[in-house]
């Protein structure tokens, strides 16, 4: 598995990186999920190229580990990914989550993130 990839145990852990991180992805996923399996390699493959210290971060979270973090987020189906920046979730490409294992939507919000990373990343060494 990729080492960009946070992988999250527990709320106040995913609260704590949506402190210390400008946007984060998360992917909620269950263990016995054959569609989260399938885009698992992908989910890393999109950390690896755009995580930025920071300022981006992707996350993974256990649905029936951090049952809490889930509800809390309204997630009823898996994979789910959501998008937030700040702390609070917002549309990437028109989009508040991504549900099911869609490698276009989800490699197309990863790009969309990547570039607002970098932005910021420009931003802050002129």
């Amino acid at each position: 598995m990729s080492d960009k990839i946070k992988h999250i145990t527990s709320s106040a852990e995913l609260a704590a990186l949506f402190s210390s991180t400008t946007y984060v992805a998360v992917d909620f996923y269950a263990d016995w999920c054959p569609p989260c399996k399938a885009i698992a390699p992908i989910y890393e493959k999109l950390a690896a190229q755009h995580t930025v210290d920071g300022i981006l971060a992707f996350a993974k979270v256990n649905v029936d580990h951090v049952q809490d973090a889930a509800r809390t987020h309204g997630v009823t189906a898996m994979p789910t990914f959501m998008f937030f920046k700040e702390g609070r979730q917002v549309a990437v490409n028109g989009r508040k989550m991504i549900q099911g294992a869609d490698p276009q939507s989800l490699g197309a919000a990863a790009l969309k993130l990547g570039g607002l990373a970098q932005k910021k990343v420009e931003a802050a060494s002129a």
